[in-house]
């Protein structure tokens, strides 16, 4: 299997180069050649990791012992199943957060980890990671390469607009070889904007290889498909179904769309937004336009520019690399795209669209723990809201729950008006370790230019 860019300028990719690289030269994204069918009869039965290996390994090739490399991946995860399928009040809950630190992003980080430790060693390189994050992105990727010799990794989040504990998490590591950066008074779309410009600066480049862990990057999307394919394995059923998925970089969700694509039976999925909503406004009117990022109870979803969209867009335009290209040069110039009818009406072929607010968020908290004493973190209440508002059919809809709700406690608490008792891996957390950096490109380049060039430990990066 080889990859392509979106915006055509790139092709014939390995799957380990296109990992390696992250994004493309060209400044698109990877996207695989072909969608290899999957018998999902075969998979009835199997564990996870076996079900991982099925639907990943056709994507794969010339990874050695790839599947001792996924047993090794989940071994850690604090359910026997990986991802459990709950019911509660009246809704089936797909619990993505068992992983080490305690939300979805740790199936794909910890991965994707794993799989760039195995990579360096055959190869004998080292490489560096430049990532942007609303909050889970950032620990779960610290958590996947901290004390990993061949790696360093820089971590840019929006100072004050993340969780508590998701600040504590992120520099809990104190490990040499990670940089949590808080940037003040930044967006996440801030961050991810200087991201996206190290990836494209070509003196940094030259001087160190970077590498992304953010949803740009194919490894992170494949091994997300893996978890609607299981989901839906334990609904028992054989009907088509609907999946409420909180979203922000529109990362969870394509990797839905890669599983219809791969012939998993889904009748719609629904794109769940808290107020920061550009993605509900694109499916529900055609109305995809840059209005500024609010901060919210749910801050892992406060994002505009959805990087992953990209990826969808270019099978929404018929596989047309230059109209795909001149949509996202249209956003960089007018913060805007413009939907023609036709368009939109294909993607509603697929997507159903919500969002959900503050109050309807503390409102979804405390009716859900009220009938059934399960407690949702805010953004697992997205997509409850979402199934509850669409009134999706109970017996086959899965809501994705993408948070342990003890990373979000003021809020639940609040909500539920209960006291949480905490995971052992979330009590007592050091308290941040934190760096502010100015929000400029040349002044984090700088700072990046200093740590990339350290040696650190017995290894040289």
């Amino acid at each position: 299997m080889n990859y392509f860019s979106t915006r055509g300028g790139v092709k014939g990719v390995s799957f380990k180069n296109a990992v390696m690289s992250g994004l493309a030269a060209d400044g698109g994204l990877f996207l695989p050649e072909s969608y290899p069918q999957i018998d999902i009869a075969r998979l009835r039965g199997k564990s996870y990791p076996e079900i991982a290996f099925e639907v990943m390994h056709p994507f794969a090739d010339g990874v050695d012992n790839f599947e001792e490399l996924i047993h090794a991946t989940y071994a850690p995860f604090d359910a026997s199943d990986v991802v459990p399928l709950k019911y509660a009040g009246g809704f089936n809950i797909a619990e993505l957060f068992h992983g080490p630190t305690y939300a979805f992003k740790d199936i794909a980080l910890q991965f994707l980890g794993n799989l760039f430790d195995r990579l360096l060693s055959e190869r004998g390189e080292a490489l560096n990671i430049a990532a942007a994050t609303s909050g889970d992105t950032g620990s779960a990727a610290i958590y996947g390469v901290a004390g990993k010799k061949n790696i360093k990794i820089a971590v840019l989040y929006p100072h004050n607009r993340i969780s508590a504990v998701q600040e504590k998490q992120m520099t809990a590591a104190r490990s040499e070889n990670c940089l949590p950066l808080a940037v003040d008074g930044a967006s996440f779309d801030d961050c991810q904007k200087i991201v996206k410009q190290l990836f494209k600066d070509t003196e940094l480049k030259k001087r160190y290889p970077l590498g992304a862990v953010n949803s740009i990057n194919w490894a992170r999307i494949l091994s997300q498909i893996v978890y609607y394919f299981s989901s839906y394995l334990k609904l028992n059923t054989s009907e088509k179904v609907y999946f409420a998925v909180p979203t922000g970089n529109f990362g969870n969700i394509f990797a839905g769309y890669c599983a219809m694509r791969m012939g998993l039976p889904v009748e719609k999925l629904v794109i769940v937004c808290n107020a920061n909503d550009i993605l509900h406004r694109f499916i529900s009117s055609g109305d995809y336009s840059i209005k500024g990022v609010a901060a919210t109870h749910s801050p892992s979803m406060d994002i505009e520019v959805a990087s992953n969209l990209e990826r969808y867009l270019f099978y929404l335009y018929g596989e047309d690399h230059n109209k795909l290209s001149e949509a996202m040069l249209e956003l960089a110039n007018t913060r805007k795209i413009n939907f023609t009818d036709k368009e939109v009406a294909a993607a509603n072929e697929v997507f159903l669209s919500c969002s959900a607010n503050d109050s309807e968020i503390e409102e979804t908290i405390a009716s859900v723990y009220d009938k059934s004493g399960y407690i949702l973190d805010p953004h697992s209440a997205c997509g409850v809201y979402a199934a509850s508002k669409l009134n999706l059919p109970r017996g086959r809809s899965i809501t994705l729950a993408t948070a342990h709700p003890a990373k979000f406690c003021e809020v639940v608490e609040k909500s539920a008006k209960t006291k949480l008792t905490p995971p052992n891996g979330l009590r007592n957390l050091p308290e941040p370790r934190r760096e502010i950096v100015k929000n400029s490109y040349e002044y984090i380049k700088s700072v990046l230019n200093d740590f990339f060039g350290k040696s650190w430990g017995k290894g040289v990066i």
